[in-house]
């Protein structure tokens, strides 16, 4: 188990692209994955890290192929904007602080971003419920973001695990 002083980080930066972001879930579960982490734990980092790229993707950079609706034929002329997802993990004294963040078009009121059910793309089925479930699978949430200049996204969560292995030894 991880002691107190010890200090673990990752970063990785993707095309904002619909494909990355099963990418970007998986690493970051790969992240703390020696800390053997329950299925529960698993499952709202990747559900929390999930949404946050989702949210980069589609609201930051606009980039909604891979977004719409199921069956759903995209146009020819369909341009996905340039712009890059950054994740940085760090892993200390057994919490995990996550940071997602863009350069994409920001919020204007993280505020009202930040109520369950609003979202500015009903258009897509977006249910308005990233920041919802971000806050609800994570210990803490804060939204930093600024109009023209994107938006950072910052998550901690404790990791209880490992401590069941310990007691056992």
């Amino acid at each position: 188990m991880m002691t107190e002083q010890e200090k673990n980080e990752m970063e990785i930066l993707f095309d904002a692209v619909s494909s990355n972001e099963s990418f970007a879930r998986v690493a970051v579960a790969a992240f703390v994955s020696h800390l053997n982490p329950t299925l529960e734990e698993i499952s709202d980092i990747k559900t929390a890290v999930s949404e946050a790229v989702t949210n980069a993707i589609i609201h930051g950079y606009e980039n909604f192929y891979g977004y719409g609706r199921h069956g759903e034929s995209k146009p020819a002329y369909l341009v996905v904007h340039p712009g890059k997802v950054r994740v940085h993990c760090t892993l200390e004294g057994g919490i995990l602080h996550i940071e997602v963040s863009d350069e994409g078009k920001g919020i204007d009121n993280v505020d009202k971003a930040m109520e369950p059910l609003f979202t500015t793309k009903p258009e897509l089925e977006r249910s308005g419920m990233g920041f919802a479930f971000m806050e609800a699978f994570m210990d803490d949430l804060e939204v930093e973001s600024m109009p023209g200049r994107g938006t950072i996204v910052r998550m901690k969560k404790k990791m209880d695990t490992g401590a069941w292995i310990d007691s056992e030894e």
